[in-house]
């Protein structure tokens, strides 16, 4: 069992959590570490804005998923979502767990054969697929799901080119209760479109049909959503054994889980609206018995991203300005604004302040340092008055952020990894100048 370090001791300031009317919190948590590590000692050597990420964390979350899964279906394999943070050390960090990659991109499936990771130990989804990236993963034997009829008929031609049968899986996408339904992506199973392309498959003397996959969309508050998939998906997996006359291979199930992060218009704390792993897996139990009593029993895949990294990651973030609004409220100008927290549409982030607060709070915007006026990191908050420099700590940011920052009107930050030991190192350096110019052409 991996032993973990302490976790870094988050003093309460002010333990009430009080709704006013203009939507600000009243909270006022204190963080003058991340894993041990002092936020000064982190800003002195490596800088403001900077994010943080926790190897103890990505671990523990990676166990705490994988074992409950286990503990209703022993045949468990997980792929790391690397659209949710592809940065190599922490792709390396799940990988070294025991996760496989799942890419939705060719760019993201070199990064993983980069990384080492054979062909036979990539899933390759997503809606575009082009030509040079399929044949590279033919060729290397990787997991296609299949996501439309253009995508069979290029594995086809693709196939015939290179004398191979190749072993696919298709994506379905249902109705399981939840909305949106996410019907943009795979085969309907209602319409009876994704019967179409099992039997489309079945006809083909290039192609071998070998599992299901559904991804029945994201930061899923429903356990019980997983459950009704799954007894539709079992019923059409029957029916497609029963077509082709073998039994699949494998049934993956996405992901989905949420990270306890605070979604906008959801008024209750995350503690109390996010459910744990174990309450998904129990929900998955009895649709999944069936695959168990099976000679060969097949594989189940779970494709977690936001639940696994979201947690790790914190963004320190330094006040450079202090103003005062005509409606009277107190705004802050941060260094770290919407260009690098993509997230903050949908989430309304946990905020620390690096010391004790003094003094009456006030409602506060806080402002990021773009010259646009959508750069607001939070816009109804309750805060003491915070001087110039001091440090605020903000989570969870680990799931999409690093992926989809933007290098706009500001460098992107350097990214730090903690280990288990508190000592820390330089996962992604900051941003120069001569990166930004080594693309262009005078």
């Amino acid at each position: 069992m991996t032993k973990y370090s302490k976790p870094s001791i988050v003093k309460i300031s002010n333990p009430l959590y009080t709704k006013h009317g203009s939507g600000a919190q009243s909270y006022h948590p204190v963080r003058d570490a991340i894993e041990g590590v002092a936020v000064d000692e982190l800003v002195k050597k490596y800088g403001s804005p900077l994010f943080v990420f926790s190897e103890r964390i990505l671990r523990q979350k990676y166990q705490e998923a994988k074992s409950s899964i286990e503990s209703v279906y022993p045949n468990v394999q997980f792929g790391w979502s690397y659209k949710t943070n592809y940065l190599n050390a922490i792709c390396q960090v799940f990988h070294d767990e025991g996760a496989i990659a799942e890419v939705v991109s060719h760019f993201e499936y070199q990064k993983a054969r980069a990384l080492g990771i054979p062909g036979h130990n990539i899933i390759f989804n997503g809606p575009y697929k082009p030509e040079a990236a399929l044949e590279q993963a033919i060729s290397e034997d990787a997991q296609i799901h299949i996501d439309h009829f253009d995508e069979i008929a290029d594995i086809e031609s693709i196939a015939k080119r290179l004398n191979k049968k190749v072993k696919v899986g298709i994506r379905i996408n249902l109705n399981c209760g939840i909305y949106p339904v996410w019907s943009r992506f795979g085969f309907n199973l209602e319409s009876g479109q994704a019967w179409a392309a099992v039997r489309r498959i079945a006809q083909s003397k290039d192609i071998q049909l070998v599992g299901l996959h559904s991804h029945i969309g994201t930061f899923i508050l429903d356990p019980h959503a997983y459950g009704r998939a799954i007894d539709k998906i079992s019923q059409f997996m029957r029916e497609t054994e029963s077509l082709v006359g073998y039994n699949l291979e494998f049934l993956d199930l996405g992901g989905g889980f949420p990270s306890r992060s605070s979604l906008k218009g959801v008024y209750q704390p995350p503690e109390v609206v996010v459910p744990p792993p174990q309450v998904y897996a129990e929900a998955m139990a009895n649709g999944l018995k069936w695959l168990t009593t099976r000679k060969n029993m097949p594989k189940l895949i779970m494709e977690l991203g936001r639940y696994l990294v979201d947690e790790a990651g914190f963004l320190i973030t330094s006040v450079m300005a202090d103003k005062l609004l005509p409606d009277g409220r107190r705004s802050y100008v941060l260094d770290a604004g919407v260009n690098l927290l993509y997230t903050s549409t949908w989430y309304k982030f946990k905020i620390e302040i690096e010391k004790e607060p003094t003094g009456i709070s006030e409602p506060s915007i806080l402002f990021g340092p773009l010259c646009m006026n959508i750069d607001i990191v939070d816009e109804a908050i309750l805060l003491p008055r915070l001087e110039r420099y001091e440090r605020l700590i903000l989570s969870p940011v680990g799931a999409y952020n690093v992926t989809q920052w933007m290098q706009f009107i500001q460098y992107r930050p350097a990214v730090v990894m903690i280990n288990e030991k508190s000592e820390t190192r330089i996962i992604r350096r900051a941003e120069t100048l001569d990166d930004i110019n080594r693309m262009e052409n005078p």
